[in-house]
């Protein structure tokens, strides 16, 4: 008889996200699902001893882990204590996606890869040294794109820069600051993708200069809340043409998203040795 599938959902917040449980059970692939809050790398190890001893090997399978938060640091914090707990064949299989950070930037560059050729392309990330952003230029520079990192504050943009790259040996990267209308018609210029990922409610593009790149051909806003981060596009848009680009509101790369959460939660449970970050769940989402 197959053991029930559990999924274990670690979260840095004082109350387990709803969203991410709503999700994990809407999966489908969950049997049993346990919320543990406020979970720091010093509690970490005694929750996951509790998931790896109390089943064999074999039946490690059918148990996962999900780490969540809003907290995107303190997130990667627990994953890497939890890593660090596995020894020999007792580990089970991990997914870290805090605040959606992971999934939501897998969705966006999916939807970009779908519509250009990413290798060599000319990208400007806006809003990117938030945690959205930042895994949007992880993820397109690993697709060889060339990326505008853009950010209010250029030391910032460098930041993102100098960790994208250590992850990304080949990344092709370009810290700028994006801060007036004359920075991003500088910014702008010559770009075939513009993905904006900055904070709720602010305008990052206005309509007027997103029309003056020429080259323009797939424009991206993550941001649901009016103002939108960029001008001129509505937050359900799935691919309609604006001025000669494919444009993709908020709540379409959220479908995607959406889409994209489920499937990893099931594919957690095909073995017990496998770690979903950013780079793997936008692996998987090439099979939506």
């Amino acid at each position: 008889m197959d053991r029930a599938k559990i999924l274990l959902q670690l979260d840095t917040d004082d109350q387990p996200s709803v969203f991410d449980s709503v999700v994990a059970l809407d999966s489908g692939e969950v049997d049993r699902l346990l919320t543990r809050s406020g979970v720091t790398p010093h509690n970490a190890r005694s929750l996951v001893h509790g998931a790896i001893f109390t089943r064999g090997p074999d039946d490690l399978r059918r148990t996962a882990i999900f780490i969540g938060g809003n907290d995107v640091t303190a997130a990667e914090a627990v994953r890497d204590e939890v890593l660090r707990t596995f020894f020999g064949p007792l580990r089970v299989s991990v997914m870290i996606d805090p605040n959606g950070a992971n999934t939501t930037a897998a969705a966006a560059v999916r939807a970009a890869a779908k519509n250009i050729d990413l290798a060599g392309a000319e990208a400007l990330v806006l809003g990117a040294t938030g945690p959205v952003g930042q895994r949007v230029v992880r993820l397109l520079a690993r697709e060889g794109a060339k990326v505008r990192v853009a950010s209010r504050s250029l030391d910032r943009s460098t930041g993102v820069c100098k960790a994208v790259t250590a992850k990304v040996e080949t990344a092709q990267l370009t810290p700028l600051a994006a801060a007036t209308n004359d920075q991003l018609r500088t910014a702008i210029e010559g770009v075939t993708v513009i993905i904006a990922a900055g904070a709720a409610g602010v305008e990052l593009l206005s309509t007027e200069l997103r029309d003056q790149c020429a080259t323009l051909q797939v424009a991206i806003d993550l941001n649901a809340v009016p103002p939108l981060g960029i001008g001129g596009i509505e937050v359900n848009d799935r691919g309609v043409e604006r001025n000669g680009a494919k444009c993709f509101g908020a709540l379409a790369i959220g479908g995607t998203k959406m889409r994209l959460h489920k499937l990893a939660v099931k594919l957690l449970f095909e073995s017990r040795d496998q770690v979903f970050d950013a780079e793997e769940l936008y692996d998987i989402g090439r099979g939506l």
